[in-house]
């Protein structure tokens, strides 16, 4: 099949260019020139693990990139409209680039006369596709949705650093369409999709809903297992063994139950704050929910709480922060627990030496006046103490490297570093356990 993928970010690139290895023919729509000539000189604008292969491999062939939707839509039977659906300043989604984007479809599908479908890929509340993006579409193409053209919802559910993998092995795959017509055509376009489970096929706004549901599901997962672990912190308690015997409980599996400084990235922190604006929106007070993201506001402070504890004041003494990203796998550092941490250190005069293995560049644009390192050994030098973010494998195999600083202080907010079977002695603090 053709198709058109407006929106080159995360979502959009690995959907353009699993779609391509999948045997159809890709146009990517995006109005950052830079993003284009990247994506047709065979370069991928985001790093994720598998992405690069698969855009060098399919540039210039089945994946082509453009900034005009006219073209592409013209050239392509089905759209996908897969842009960042960010928090407003209240915490309510931003669809604000979802209405560019469908009116810019909407004018292009006005001047053809093939059937089209556009599928919103990007994560929106419920109601978004029907009585948002449809009529958009509608007004500014002429046309009507149903029978002119059909429109359909298609979450994605891919994990940042494991995204090709998921997309190309995906355990359930939700298909929320208008009408039969536009549901068919989309299950089409994973016809060589071996999908653990059945095709969900239903309406837009339950598909919108499942995807909420799933993320905010697993964000509470971790907030529950961080309040746990802070209960534990105060009773001297380890908590990863509490709940290692919790997971074993089939009706809860082990999955998401790690306590540590929190949960962030592009989906969970954003998603659970827009289903508590839209139930709020709607007359209900999701009590739970907002108890979710309180805990997991509260989290990254704690270690600079636990700092202080071993340290005293921070003023003027060098602290290494070990991890950027928001998880290992990935250069994302939206919503990194991060972020606080150093605003938090920085606020308190630190002078803070950080490394990431990938996410250094993207810190750098947040926080200019981090000295930024080019490894972990290089960050710890001569440092008074250490606060482990993120959970990159490479962490755990620190052991002589932190012989160089000059106070041993660890603070672990991922569980990573082994510390009980450490040469180098180190006071070790873990922030649940």
């Amino acid at each position: 099949m053709k198709v058109s993928v407006v929106g080159s970010g995360y979502v959009g690139t690995v959907t353009a260019a699993c779609l391509a290895e999948l045997g159809h023919q890709v146009i990517c729509i995006d109005i950052d020139e830079e993003r284009v000539n990247k994506i047709n000189s065979g370069v991928s604008p985001i790093w994720e693990q598998g992405l690069d292969e698969l855009i060098q491999n399919h540039a210039g062939g089945n994946l082509k990139a453009t900034s005009d939707y006219e073209s592409a839509v013209n050239d392509s039977d089905i759209s996908f409209i897969c842009v960042g659906t960010p928090s407003d300043d209240y915490g309510n989604i931003d669809l604000s680039i979802v209405k560019s984007a469908s009116e810019s479809l909407g004018y292009a599908i006005g001047s053809k006369d093939d059937y089209h479908v556009v599928v919103l890929k990007s994560t929106v509340v419920p109601e978004t596709t029907e009585n948002f993006v449809t009529p958009i579409l509608e007004q500014a193409s002429g046309k009507q949705a149903g029978k002119d053209f059909g429109v359909s919802m298609n979450p994605e559910f891919l994990r940042e650093g494991k995204a090709v993998y998921d997309f190309m092995n995906p355990d359930r795959i939700v298909i929320g369409a208008l009408d039969k017509h536009s549901g068919d055509v989309v299950s089409h376009l994973y016809d060589k999709v071996e999908c653990l489970n059945e095709f969900i096929r239903t309406n837009p706004r339950t598909a919108e809903m499942i995807k909420y549901a799933n993320n905010s599901f697993l964000a509470t997962k971790i907030s529950f297992s961080n309040e746990i672990g802070n209960i534990c912190k105060k009773l001297d308690i380890d908590t990863y063994e509490v709940m290692k015997v919790v997971g074993m409980d089939f009706r809860i599996s082990p999955y998401f139950l790690n306590s540590g400084a929190g949960f962030g990235g592009s989906c969970f922190p954003k998603d659970v704050r827009a289903l508590t604006g839209k139930s709020k929106e709607i007359g209900y007070e999701p009590i739970l929910l907002d108890s979710v993201i309180r805990v997991n506001e509260n989290q990254p402070h704690r270690m600079i709480d636990l700092l202080e504890e071993k340290i005293g004041h921070l003023e003027n003494k060098t602290i290494t922060v070990l991890g950027l990203a928001f998880k290992n796998g990935t250069d994302d550092i939206r919503e990194s627990r991060s972020v606080p941490v150093i605003a938090d250190l920085l606020y308190n005069g630190a002078k803070i030496k950080a490394y990431d293995p990938q996410a250094n560049g993207n810190m750098k644009k947040v926080f200019s006046s981090v000295n930024y390192c080019d490894s972990a050994e290089e960050a710890l030098y001569n440092s008074e103490a250490c606060l482990v973010m993120t959970d990159w494998n490479e962490f755990k195999n620190l052991d002589s490297e932190f012989g160089l600083m000059k106070n041993k202080v660890v603070v672990d907010g991922r569980r990573i570093i082994p510390f009980q079977n450490l040469e180098q002695e180190i006071d070790y603090v873990g922030i649940c356990w």
